[in-house]
């Protein structure tokens, strides 16, 4: 599973022209499903987005985590974190899960991120979506469950 977490200030999702989710301060995960991604794959990257310490203490070190913090999600499913653009000029997505895979497995993340107690709000998956981030910082980071075992 690959993810790009981005904290913010504020996010939204929009499918349609209708608002589906917003948060005030907290993470967007643009999350991405790889063929052979399995649940363990999800408990990692759930845990480790859960306790990045991204946050500033009173010090002004990054020291606290969105759990520390209180902070909300938004998870959006974005297979295309797997685009291959090594040759011709369109990507390929041969590397990313089939829709039904890829569903399954980002259903059990939102579900491991919510076990660990954070609020996650979701845009719709397979859906053309608006994605709205004010990122804070800016700080944005890369993960990939398979570069974390």
């Amino acid at each position: 599973m690959r993810a790009v977490v981005q904290r913010v200030v504020r996010g939204s999702v929009t499918v349609e022209g209708s608002k589906v989710c917003e948060i005030g301060p907290g993470l967007v995960v643009l999350l991405a499903v790889g063929r052979g991604d399995t649940a363990e794959d999800s408990r990692y990257l759930a845990g480790k987005i859960a306790n990045l310490r991204i946050y500033e203490d009173t010090e002004g070190k990054m020291n606290l985590s969105v759990l520390d913090r209180g902070g909300s999600l938004i998870v959006v499913s974005q297979f295309t974190l797997y685009g291959d653009c090594r040759k011709g000029r369109r990507p390929g997505f041969t590397e990313a899960a089939l829709p039904g895979d890829a569903r399954n497995l980002y259903n059990i993340f939102v579900r491991d991120l919510e076990a660990l107690g954070l609020k996650v709000a979701t845009g719709h998956f397979k859906e053309q979506m608006l994605v709205e981030i004010l990122n804070d910082g800016p700080v944005t980071l890369l993960l990939d469950s398979k570069k974390g075992f």
